[in-house]
């Protein structure tokens, strides 16, 4: 039986309302026509606060950034694009969008778009490696892989010489307990001092004043200085230059290649400078799988002295499906699944394949059947024009490439043959015209 669209609209207006993904619609003006419950929850608005006022003003992002109006000026979909942006309460938070242009008759009336919020899983990746006991230790340290044992190697002759640190890694790859090992490995260690730059809030640099002020000895660790907006970073320059001493120690870390984030103004050169004395990079796990399995047993060990858990360490099958997986998320991943296996009760002492996590083995099974095609066509009754092809054959190829550099855009260069200029400019032409997914 046929029933009207007049007669659904309380159907969809509850499934609207009820959706696990926050749903943000707007017209052909922009203006907002539909604002979901959930979507009220991450960014803590009200649909009476959007009337009449534009996205760029209710949210802190260039009119560029904006994926709602991405689609509405191109008419063409964005997909699963990751936004981290402050909202009107200062409030930061991070989304994985899927924005879709609406058309009538042809005629393009507005966009949609459907936000998953991963905010939680963006900052539980942030985190520290968890310490079981005590301070970290460059002695504790899990170090089989060559480049483990030359971050040891150089984090010590840091800690005797009291320069200042710049260290360089991915997220979850343990950059924080680096620093606080080198800050237990150098003379008169003190307080321990963290800043996060994950914030625009200018009250970041005043309570760092504060601290400064009152600390007589010990080290301050900024972490992640190219995640504080520009406009902040002079001022915490101007800061550390002021408090200045030898019984201060400073470190820093980012996220990524430093000439880089320099060249696209993420990181301001000066401030780069005031940390460079000695830079020591980290290595992604994928880079190093040496230590995945050391890293496990060590963590095991102090989970046993702690909890009297049973686990002593990983089966062959396991260590196999370990080695053979890429840890996007680093040792950040990696603890984070151990502390999901330690939470099994069991007398067992090896963790079998029968004890990971499903979610887990489904990541590992779909990355083992990944082909490159799978990132241009998604299925085979589907076909794409040939530019739009190309364009994603050439994006998951220069990706790969990057990865295969751990990120670096000038050896990235080198190895395809090109400029340094050139890789950038195609890289941000091809961002620029959006791909069907994210590579």
């Amino acid at each position: 039986m046929q029933r009207n669209e007049e007669h659904l609209t309380p159907f969809y207006e509850y499934a609207i309302d009820r959706a696990e993904v926050g749903i943000h619609a707007i017209d052909a003006q922009g203006k907002t026509v539909i604002y979901n419950k959930k979507m009220k929850q991450i960014e803590g608005l009200e649909l009476a606060d959007l009337a009449d006022r534009s996205l760029l003003e209710l949210f802190k992002f260039g009119q560029e950034n904006s994926t709602l109006l991405r689609v509405l000026q191109k008419g063409e979909p964005i997909l699963n694009v990751k936004q981290t942006y402050w909202n009107q309460k200062g409030q930061e938070i991070t989304t994985i969008n899927d924005t879709y242009p609406i058309f009538e008759n042809d005629n393009l009336i507005g966009a949609i778009e459907l936000s998953r919020d991963v905010t939680k899983l963006e900052r539980a990746v942030h985190q520290p490696l968890k310490k079981h006991e005590g301070p970290a230790t460059l002695a504790g340290m899990t170090a089989e892989s060559p480049s483990m044992k030359r971050v040891i190697d150089t984090a010590k002759k840091a800690a005797i010489a009291r320069l200042p640190v710049l260290l360089i890694g991915e997220s979850g790859t343990g950059k924080e307990f680096v620093a606080e090992a080198i800050h237990e490995e150098s003379s008169g260690p003190g307080q321990f001092y963290t800043l996060y730059c994950h914030s625009a809030d200018k009250e970041l640099i005043r309570e760092l004043e504060t601290e400064l002020s009152s600390l007589e000895e010990g080290t301050v660790f900024a972490e992640r200085i190219d995640l504080l907006p520009a406009g902040l970073q002079p001022e915490l320059l101007s800061v550390l230059e002021k408090h200045r001493s030898d019984s201060i120690y400073f470190i820093a870390s980012v996220g990524g290649d430093p000439v880089d984030l320099i060249a696209s103004e993420s990181l301001m050169k000066d401030l780069y400078y005031f940390f460079s004395s000695i830079t020591i990079q980290i290595e992604p796990l994928r880079e190093r799988k040496e230590d995945i399995c050391s890293f496990a047993e060590s963590y095991f060990e102090k989970h046993r002295l702690q909890y009297g858990s049973a686990f002593s360490g990983l089966s062959e099958e396991v260590k196999d499906l370990f080695r053979n997986y890429d840890w996007p998320g680093n040792l950040k991943e990696l603890e984070l699944l151990l502390d999901e296996i330690s939470s099994v009760s069991t007398s067992e002492e090896l963790v079998t394949a029968d004890i990971l996590p499903k979610h887990f083995l489904q990541r590992i099974r779909a990355e083992g059947e990944r082909k490159p095609e799978d990132f241009i066509i998604l299925s085979k009754q589907e076909l794409v024009p040939l530019d739009m092809y190309l364009q994603e054959a050439e994006m998951y190829y220069l990706q790969k490439a990057l990865e295969l550099h751990n990120g670096n855009v000038t050896k990235a260069a080198e190895a395809l043959g090109m400029s340094r200029q050139n890789l950038q400019y195609r890289l941000r032409k091809i961002r620029k015209n959006g791909t069907r997914h994210d590579v």
